[in-house]
């Protein structure tokens, strides 16, 4: 079996949320979801679970982290510069705001940000392959 990720977010607006991750290209697992949260999957191995604040308070008594603040940063990955505009760009549109920190070029990498409604941060960022130091093989 895949090991796979699953990202579990608090949310305040479940239908709001999972329209957010529809329009940055999740799809919703309809098995796995139900009024108190939704299962959006990104591909085989990465699955973000939105969870809607009531719920939430049922697998933890730790606080929430209030807005505006910073917990985590979940890191997305794109075959390109392009993608990285692309998938920040189209995140700022669906209601999320983009930039949130400061954007990265170091020319073989390229990196910038955004938050989704709930304002969870998610950076996104390319890598030139060619640039990946590799060890030497014998």
């Amino acid at each position: 079996m895949t090991q796979m990720i699953f990202i579990n977010l608090p949310v305040t607006d479940l239908k709001r949320s999972m329209e957010f991750y529809t329009a940055i290209g999740f799809r919703n697992e309809p098995h796995f979801t139900d009024e108190t949260a939704a299962a959006m999957q990104l591909s085989e191995a990465i699955v973000v679970m939105l969870v809607t604040l009531p719920r939430w308070a049922t697998f933890t008594d730790r606080p929430l982290p209030p807005a505006g603040s910073s917990e985590v940063m979940n890191c997305l990955s794109c075959d390109s510069r392009e993608g990285v505009d692309r998938l920040t760009e189209t995140a700022k549109t669906a209601g999320g705001a983009a930039d949130v920190n400061p954007s990265q070029d170091h020319g073989f990498m390229y990196g910038r940000s955004f938050t989704d409604p709930d304002d969870h941060v998610w950076e996104v960022v390319w890598m030139d392959p060619a640039a990946v130091p590799h060890p030497e093989q014998d």
